[in-house]
């Protein structure tokens, strides 16, 4: 058995076949011996002393970008509506001990101490709390060793403690970059436009996308980008084919959007694919298959998706299947002209199954996909959505990092949170992106206007992506007036609000020298309480989305209240009474 100190003072051990490799605040699991010829499923990497109070709260990530989990060690509670080991995804057991893929935070009596892979390159790593004690795993996915693999690194992890939240991120996303160097938009400013999923789902038409690009003129003119959502194509799969609502072609639409002004972003699945396709039809050979050498379908081992199923997975340990993705976006890139692909469904790139190469893992498979996409995509934007999150690490500029969105208090509540939990990757892993501004209500989908203002306050913390949702025509004047003043947040600042600690409740950021933006949040199920806000010496307490001053003069502190459940308040506090933002 191997023991090894970490520079925080933490202590992990490891058994054969696995030992450390130190480098700084990271160690590397290596495989030592040569004794299996398939990697397990589950690869126990190392033993990690911790001891933390029965009051310990605790943050973990997900494989998927749908799975993030809060509460205690003892008491673990999942964020959103698809937990990896529910009965949809299913990528371990429902009674298995509860898996923090990625990373794990504990906040414990104001410190905090973060457990975390820094690398993803072939296996996926998570953690499993014990008495005592922090497991870290690999999963292995029982593929096959090659010798050259034998006595190999395997990936990379560390410990890291800190009094602030924010800092121990940071310390955690400048060892990741050591492995993972973010693309070059990280810093650049970030999309600010139009999507057509949440107007018109799957059923969008070119019309319909002709009439959004007209209204985005005059006091809409700063929404400077299209995306052309899911719907557009024949069949998943044939990316490059329009459906019959497209008669006109893609190609024509994108260089009509171009001609006025626009920048054009356009969806797909890449890692799936239908049975009416061509490319499953001509191609079976470049897919996924299951045990007993059968083509695998999704829903056979996971969510099968959720439109033209059954779906059958890309494997892009294939070469061919590689070089057609290469050739799909480059044909967009090149000749469309698109400057944006929204890459969805990329989890499915992921599964388990039996591959072209025996050797390749599912991780290792779906980055060189991503690499393959790239290839083609050259300098567009390249959006993960529904994504397996580390596994991207440094494969994208911008990444969703919550559900869809929907028109309702419950959904508002929920992608907030998840939100805000990953809130800390934005500019420092990829930029964020919280799912589009949906302000008005559509046929079906309905909400109070306390709900929307709720809404809009999650988006005014994000500072990431800014897509609106909403077809754009039906916009009412304070509906417009918020979307204006959203995009005006993007212009002058697009980082990220910071919270203090896991409750979520209170988040601060700096938008000009003498300007503090203070953001107060309640969700779902919380009782109304009463919030005290303090600053170092007097300000005015000046309500952001009216310009209103809270109170006429300036002051120390203000008390404000929040009411039950989904509730929110954006204030900000400054010197310069007559501050305009």
């Amino acid at each position: 058995m191997q023991s090894f100190s970490f520079p925080s003072g933490v202590i992990a051990s490891s058994s054969s076949p696995f030992s450390f490799v130190p480098d700084g605040e990271i160690v590397t699991a290596v495989l030592d011996a040569t004794e299996f010829d398939f990697f397990p499923e589950r690869m126990r990497i190392a033993d990690i002393l911790f001891e933390a109070s029965s009051k310990a709260l605790v943050y973990g990530d997900g494989f998927q970008m749908l799975a993030q989990t809060v509460g205690t060690l003892r008491e673990p509670a999942d964020v959103g509506r698809c937990p990896d080991n529910n009965n949809s995804y299913r990528i371990y057991g429902e009674n298995d001990p509860k898996r923090y893929y990625n990373y794990l935070v504990v906040e414990d009596c104001g410190r905090f101490c973060l457990f975390g892979f820094t690398s993803c390159r072939r296996f996926a790593g998570y953690f499993e709390c014990h008495d005592g004690y922090i497991s870290a795993f690999l999963d292995g996915e029982g593929v096959a060793v090659n010798d050259s693999q034998k006595g190999c690194n395997l990936e990379s992890f560390v410990v890291l403690k800190s009094d602030s939240l924010d800092d121990v991120f940071s310390q955690y996303a400048e060892q990741i970059k050591r492995h993972h160097p973010s693309r070059e938009t990280i810093n650049q400013p970030a999309p600010v436009g139009w999507c057509s999923w949440y107007a018109y789902y799957a059923g969008v038409s070119a019309q319909d996308i002709q009439k959004n690009v007209d209204e985005m003129q005059g006091d809409l003119d700063d929404i400077e980008w299209v995306l052309l959502d899911d719907g557009y194509q024949a069949f998943m799969g044939d990316w490059l084919t329009p459906s019959e609502r497209f008669s006109g072609g893609v190609k024509s639409l994108i260089e009509d959007i171009r001609k006025k002004g626009k920048k054009p972003g356009i969806w797909l699945a890449p890692f799936i694919a239908q049975s009416e396709s061509a490319l499953f039809r001509y191609h079976p050979d470049w897919f996924v298959a299951n045990d007993n050498g059968e083509l695998l379908k999704a829903e056979d081992i996971t969510y099968g998706g959720w439109r033209c199923t059954p779906w059958y997975i890309l494997d892009t340990s294939h070469p061919d299947a590689c070089a057609y993705l290469t050739e799909v976006t480059q044909t967009m890139r090149n000749d469309w002209g698109v400057e944006l692909f929204k890459l969805d469904a990329n989890y499915w790139g992921t599964l388990k199954g039996k591959r072209y190469r025996k050797d390749v893992t599912g991780v290792e498979a779906y980055r060189m996909g991503m690499e393959a996409i790239a290839e083609g995509a050259g300098s567009a934007w390249l959006l993960g959505c529904n994504a397996p999150m580390w596994p991207s690490l440094g494969l994208v500029d911008a990444m969703r990092v919550s559900d869809d969105v929907e028109r309702r208090p419950h959904r508002f509540s929920q992608i907030a949170r998840e939100t805000f939990y990953r809130s800390w990757q934005h500019r420092k892993l990829w930029q964020i992106d919280p799912d589009c501004a949906t302000l008005v209500s559509i046929p079906g989908q309905e909400t109070t206007e306390e709900a929307y203002q709720f809404h809009r306050d999650v988006l005014l913390a994000c500072g990431g992506l800014l897509l609106s949702g909403d077809p754009l025509y039906s916009l009412h004047k304070k509906s417009r007036k918020s979307l204006k003043q959203l995009i005006k947040r993007q212009a002058g600042n697009q980082n990220a609000a910071t919270f203090a600690d896991l409750s979520l409740h209170h988040a601060q950021l700096e938008i000009a020298a003498d300007a503090k933006l203070h953001m107060l949040f309640n969700f779902d199920g919380q009782k109304a309480r009463d919030v005290i806000l303090e600053a170092d010496e007097p300000v005015y307490w000046i309500d952001y989305w009216s310009g209103e001053k809270l109170i006429p003069e300036s002051a120390l502190v203000i008390d404000l209240m929040l009411s039950d459940g989904v509730n929110s308040r954006a204030i900000i506090a400054t010197k310069d009474p007559d501050l305009k933002w």
